[in-house]
């Protein structure tokens, strides 16, 4: 068996789903991975120009021996009809490669982000399996002709394949409201990266109300910074790329720190008192079950959410601890800094939430 696999992110990016998806196939099948790197799917905007991209690249393992990357050249003019078929004349090798690799043996055909390529590779290998899993509404990133090309993209390509995996019950009620069959698969985290439960650290003395991952216009800068005011004692660090900076100056227990590799982001993880998701709440994030939770539980932490997407269905989980309008911030850090999982709570919730167990549960394979 052999899997084509069209990302939604770089494979030399953090690991994310795309890259476990994967590397559960080949641990299943022993079969080989013709990884397709994503291109701009919407038109350039003045911001991309003007903001220097500090996500680090370069952070996940080189790749295997039986995966094979290949970077699309694309012009960002997707959304534009007619002019967008330029690029098909830029895909050549592509559909070439694709079309070998699928001809030496049984194939599949993996989508993680609809688009004019994905849908021209899959009419390239007629009758061959495929599907789509739906990580995000892609929709809710763009604007305007982006955001319209986005939809007609998705919605080709739910014509298109076999199989739809979706990862929230947000994705999951909205592909069955367009008459889609699905299977639902939510994340999970990876615990062969981690340390041993034994091997967890003690908190530290001085309470660190911490986040790892991308800061963009989804991040509640508001929520981090009434965290921060009403506990001046308290540290909030922030690891990752700041593509959207707050509105104001921050407080000064509010640290940043660069981009790291997904160890790093482990090994740093363990530092924390509490892991927060301080995200809005808004169509972009309905659709959203975010890795770092199942990463902050996975690690004996609890967590400090606001109510969105994946998350509203947690209120009700251990440890979990949901902010949003009128909640009392100081009681909510008071409550989650004295919380304690035990040692054979946080096995179970490393069973029961890896990412081996997600896709073989999914039964895609058969």
């Amino acid at each position: 068996m052999r899997l084509v696999y069209l990302s939604p992110v770089p494979w030399q990016s953090f690991a994310q789903r795309p890259q476990k998806f994967v590397e559960w196939f080949h641990d299943r099948t022993a079969g080989e991975v013709l990884w397709v790197d994503p291109y701009p799917t919407r038109l350039p905007r003045v911001v991309d120009c003007l903001r220097v991209d500090r996500e680090s690249r370069g952070v996940s393992p080189k790749a295997p021996s039986w995966l094979k990357i290949l970077t699309p050249r694309a012009l960002p003019i997707e959304p534009l009809p007619v002019v967008n078929r330029i690029n098909t004349l830029l895909w050549r090798k592509v559909f070439d490669r694709t079309s070998v690799f699928a001809s030496e043996g049984p194939c599949w055909i993996g989508v993680g982000k609809p688009s004019r390529l994905a849908l021209r590779v899959l009419n390239s290998v007629p009758g061959i399996s495929s599907f789509y899993d739906v990580m995000d509404d892609f929709s809710a990133f763009y604007s305007g002709w982006s955001r319209s090309a986005m939809k007609k993209s998705e919605s080709l390509l739910l014509h298109r394949v076999g199989n739809v995996l979706v990862s929230s019950s947000t994705s999951l009620n909205r592909m069955r409201s367009l008459g889609k069959e699905v299977v639902p698969v939510p994340n999970g985290c990876d615990i062969n990266q981690l340390p041993l439960v034994s091997a967890l650290p003690k908190r530290p003395a001085q309470p660190v109300l911490g986040y790892v991952g991308t800061i963009g216009y989804w991040f509640n800068w508001s929520m981090v910074i009434s965290l921060a005011r009403n506990n001046p004692t308290i540290l909030l660090r922030l690891i990752g790329p700041v593509h959207q900076l707050a509105s104001g100056p921050l407080p000064e227990n509010v640290e940043l720190r660069p981009p790291c590799s997904h160890a790093e982001a482990i090994q740093a993880i363990q530092g924390f008192s509490v892991g927060l998701i301080p995200f809005k709440q808004n169509a972009l994030t309905a659709s959203v079950d975010p890795i770092k939770y199942y990463e902050y539980r996975a690690l004996g932490l609890p967590v400090i959410s606001t109510s969105f997407g994946e998350m509203v269905n947690r209120w009700h989980e251990p440890g979990v601890f949901l902010v949003g309008e009128g909640h009392d911030l100081d009681q909510v850090v008071r409550a989650a800094l004295t919380f304690r999982f035990k040692a054979g709570e946080i096995e179970a919730f490393r069973c029961a939430n890896s990412w081996k167990v997600r896709f073989d549960a999914s039964g895609i394979l058969r």
